[in-house]
């Protein structure tokens, strides 16, 4: 997988060079809102302004306030997801939009909406598979250090998982190919779907672009729906879980490993003391200590099994993302 960065590229709000978006691709992009009247339409209007030609989708996930109103006002098809989670949004509105290229933003205001034919443009000029805006704060009241210190130990975490360099795991700002979306079978619910798209990109190895955008504070009105400590949990748990699937030898290696080790504990004394003396007085701990022995092969021989399983898997994903075309080959060709 090819990660590129793009310094020329930030602005805040600029770019050098030739930055217009070839009209024949048909461009979709996708707002997930949960109670953002105070914000929606100001990102509506400046999406419209960055990308003239772009369907704007804002997927409402049963707000109380009167985001879908502003949002249709705006110029937006609304639509909207009864199952309450920004994973479930981003599920359906891949299911049922078709496009050349899809860009997914947050509707509370906080990233550059105006950057959209930046993030756009450099996916078919690469062509990559996906470009992801990396978060550059405007004020530090924008990201709560708890926040900064999260997103580096998750990043950090799963980039050493799956042994590839990434830089903001956690963006709500990002440009795919169809062949992504198509690929991609998105299995979360709520904000672990930053986690799983990365992780996608991780998978399949594809070409993967960054550049940095200005992310700012919430305006006035606005409320934020992360929650530190529960959401880091919960996209922690999701990592473990990703590896369960993806590194299953990894993963079942480490059980395996820890078990081992507590068997050799046991099962060390009792062994020296049969050798010593030809008798096995304690035979419980004998017992234990054989019985989680065996657990510990039986992990290590189901991860080996699970690997030859999730190698399928991993073929067909790659079949399924070889099946559509390349970013700008219509363009191009």
């Amino acid at each position: 997988m090819t990660f590129t960065r793009h310094p020329a590229t930030f602005g805040p709000g600029r770019v050098r060079g030739n930055t217009a978006v070839p009209d024949t691709a048909a461009i979709a992009v996708v707002v997930p809102c949960y109670n953002e009247s105070a914000a929606v339409a100001k990102v509506v209007t400046e999406l419209r302004a960055a990308l003239p030609t772009a369907a704007i989708y804002v997927y409402d996930n049963n707000s109380t306030d009167d985001t879908a109103a502003r949002a249709a006002a705006a110029g937006a098809v609304v639509r909207h997801v009864a199952a309450k989670g920004k994973g479930n949004v981003v599920r359906r509105a891949f299911a049922d939009i078709e496009a050349d290229v899809y860009l997914l933003i947050d509707g509370d205001d906080t990233y550059e909406a105006a950057r959209a034919a930046d993030l756009v443009k450099v996916l078919l000029d690469g062509p990559y598979d996906h470009v992801v805006g990396v978060r550059k704060h405007e004020a530090a009241a924008a990201y709560r250090p708890g926040h900064t210190f999260g997103n580096r130990v998750l990043t950090g975490t799963t980039g050493a998982l799956f042994g590839r360099e990434i830089t903001d795991m956690l963006s709500g700002y990002r440009a795919f190919s169809r062949r992504y979306v198509k690929s991609f079978p998105a299995l979360s619910r709520e904000f672990e779907i930053e986690t799983e798209l990365t992780i996608h990109s991780l998978h399949l190895r594809v070409p993967v672009a960054e550049i940095p955008v200005a992310y700012k504070e919430r305006p006035s009105g606005g409320e934020s729906k992360l929650r530190t400590y529960r959401d880091g949990l919960r996209i922690l748990g999701w990592i473990v879980g990703l590896t369960r699937l993806e590194r299953p030898t990894l993963f079942h290696g480490a059980l395996a490993a820890l078990f081992g080790v507590v068997a050799l504990i046991l099962g060390v004394p009792v062994v020296a003391e049969y050798l010593d003396t030809g008798f096995v007085p304690r035979l419980p701990t004998a017992v234990l200590a054989s019985t989680i022995g065996l657990i510990a092969v039986v992990l290590l021989v189901l991860g080996y099994l699970l690997d030859a399983i999730g190698r399928s898997r991993q073929e067909t994903a790659r079949l399924t993302y070889l099946s559509y075309q390349a970013p700008g080959v219509r363009q191009l060709g």
